[in-house]
């Protein structure tokens, strides 16, 4: 069983990383935890350190000092840990792309694992992208 499967067979904790974002993915990252969805019943949790954590979700674009803190906080994760990008400005830049500060997108910076679109991605869309990247990630494992 490889390491990534191996990480996927517990409850994944998540640290969330905004990267200049403009909140509207915060407010339906924390429209998660309330009890409409309900995430904490499939074992997912937010996390407070990145030293606890199996994936980092990443919302904002990326400007010039969210991409050395980005690459600080990877570096301090355990291995392996999962980068999700959430929203479009972490996805693509969307519509930060043609500003000074924007320096690439987040694909560019560090591998990403999972992307989840949408402005901002709704809590059903972010179930469905975490879970798609589970069995991605099985199903690799398995081959």
């Amino acid at each position: 069983m490889s390491v990534k499967l191996k990480a996927l067979t517990k409850s994944i904790w998540v640290f969330h990383l905004a990267a200049s974002p403009c909140n509207n993915c915060d407010i339906e990252i924390l429209d998660l935890l309330t009890p409409r969805f309900d995430i904490e019943r499939f074992g997912m949790q937010l996390v407070g350190s990145v030293r606890h954590a199996d994936a980092i979700l990443v919302t904002g674009s990326m400007n010039r000092k969210a991409r050395i803190r980005l690459k600080r906080v990877i570096e301090q994760a355990p291995k392996p840990c999962f980068v999700i990008a959430l929203g479009n400005c972490a996805c693509t830049g969307e519509m930060f792309a043609p500003s000074y500060n924007q320096m690439k997108p987040l694909d560019e910076v560090v591998p990403v694992d999972a992307y989840i679109a949408g402005c901002p991605p709704k809590p059903e869309a972010m179930i469905m992208g975490v879970v798609a990247l589970i069995e991605a990630t099985l199903a690799a494992a398995k081959k």
